[in-house]
């Protein structure tokens, strides 16, 4: 059971992780530690999504449920279940690609409009 609660965790925090990607600019800035982990995020997400690599978040969640013995299906916690569905959603690889890029070039653009 303790295998499953920690899957669920991981799924609720790499939902955070990706909100935090997503509109991460607008918190960081006055902290410069927050924009510097901010952009090291969005380099790390551009870096696993070019080569094609899974989410470290990724690996450590389906390791807790194969520990727990479970199918990766819906196992009664819906909402988990449907952030499931927005973390992994099924499109296709090059779009996440061009997706990524975009985000980026987005928080870019967010970062150097601040200064002006």
């Amino acid at each position: 059971m303790i295998y499953k609660i920690l899957a669920d965790i991981v799924v609720f925090v790499h939902f955070l992780w990706i909100l935090f990607l997503i509109f991460g600019a607008f918190f960081s800035r006055k902290n410069r530690s927050i924009k510097i982990f901010h952009i090291s995020g969005l380099a790390f997400a551009f870096v696993i999504q070019l080569f094609g690599w899974y989410c470290p978040l990724t690996h450590l969640e389906f390791w807790l449920r194969a520990k727990h013995n479970l199918a990766l299906t819906y196992s009664g916690s819906f909402i988990i279940h449907y952030l499931e569905k927005l973390i992994y959603i099924e499109i296709p690889s090059y779009l996440i690609l061009i997706l990524t890029i975009l985000l980026c070039g987005f928080n870019l653009w967010i970062y150097i409009r601040k200064k002006k």
